[in-house]
């Protein structure tokens, strides 16, 4: 191992800062025996900060109607081949109630930008899930709104909110979004929900078309300046009906060691082993648990909406009962030397702070 790579490898792992140039150095030289290295380091910090659980977060997938027309994403507006739905408020709470039986302690909304769910109405979703399961966290996974918006919910009582930044480069994010949508609104909408006092989520997908290794620096250096307490990146997988149909997919070599990169430049972060992972190879989610993750979020949606969320082609998990799912999870966990764990599972630095 060159030396100079070996430097930037040690101060990454005694929990120094590292530099753009260092953090290039270190992705343009990556092989087998960094990764190894790093995922058993990251691995070793995950532990030190929350043992050996892993959390589950039950996911609600309320609707696949989006405003958007995002060049990746299936769920993309000018899809006419997608088969929308909504949930209704009362399938959302039953959803939830499901999920609560199953032993998950954190209930995540999640959906496309449709203005169909005003602020009132998710407020009022919020509330009821809560005032019916006072011991849960809810997370929303509801893209870009107002401050105003954000805090309504936070006052309804949501615990915490996702959204990914995507990337951290104007120029890459024009290439990923039609020209409505801009990379400094999304970073806003990020600094605003900590304003506010949610624990925040952002993050990327890897090997997005066009990304370039200084997009991911600048990707990780973005993340440690905003400081979330929760990061979610997973490989991009090329959609039929989209623009990126024939586009490359990431990999999931370059994943796993990011997700090694990231919890060790932020140590006390929630970091998920997402379904894309799992997806690209059947070891995905077990792999990125080894390689540093911590969090895993199978699906409660109704098994008949669960294939209409496809945000990407060949997703895992869509024709199975959300108990089902949860017991396959928690075999395969288990088979690695973790377990899984039903509490809330919050931000152990949050948790401090608070």
């Amino acid at each position: 191992m060159a030396s100079d790579v070996q430097s930037v490898l040690e101060k990454l792992v005694s929990g120094e800062d590292i530099t753009r140039e260092e953090i290039i150095l270190l992705l343009e030289n990556r092989n087998g025996e960094i990764q190894s290295y790093l995922a058993q380091k990251a691995s070793a910090v995950a532990r030190e900060n929350y043992g050996n659980k892993v959390f589950v977060r039950g996911l609600i997938e309320f609707t696949n109607y989006c405003k958007n027309d995002c060049y990746y994403c299936g769920i993309r507006c000018s899809n006419k081949n997608a088969s929308r739905y909504r949930l209704t408020r009362e399938e959302i709470l039953e959803c939830a109630s499901h999920g609560y039986d199953l032993g998950f302690r954190t209930i995540v909304m999640q959906g496309g930008e449709d203005q169909f769910y005003k602020d009132d109405l998710i407020a009022d979703i919020v509330k009821s899930i809560k005032s019916e399961h006072p011991d849960c966290a809810v997370t929303l996974s509801i893209g870009e709104r107002s401050f105003e918006s954000y805090k309504k919910f936070f006052d309804a009582g949501a615990d915490r909110y996702l959204l990914r930044h995507e990337t951290a480069d104007a120029e890459h994010y024009a290439k990923l979004h039609p020209s409505n949508l801009s990379s400094e609104n999304r970073k806003q909408c990020l600094f605003n929900l900590k304003k506010i006092g949610f624990q925040t989520g952002a993050g990327f997908m890897v090997g997005s078309p066009y990304q370039t290794i200084e997009n991911i620096a600048d990707d990780l250096l973005f993340l440690k300046k905003l400081d979330p307490e929760m990061i979610g990146i997973g490989p991009f997988i090329p959609h039929k009906e989209t623009p990126f149909a024939d586009m490359t997919a990431g990999t999931l070599e370059l994943t796993l060691y990011l997700l090694s990169i990231i919890r060790l430049m932020l140590p006390t972060v929630l970091l998920p082993a997402t379904t894309a992972l799992g997806t690209i190879n059947p070891r995905g989610r077990e792999l990125g648990i080894l390689a540093g993750a911590n969090v895993v979020m199978p699906n409660l949606s109704p098994v008949s909406v669960r294939k209409k969320y496809d945000l990407y082609d060949n997703k895992i998990c869509t024709g199975e009962e959300a108990a089902e799912c949860m017991n396959c999870l928690k075999r395969r966990i288990e088979s690695i030397g973790y377990e899984i764990v039903t509490d809330r599972g919050d931000n152990v630095r949050y948790v401090k702070e608070h």
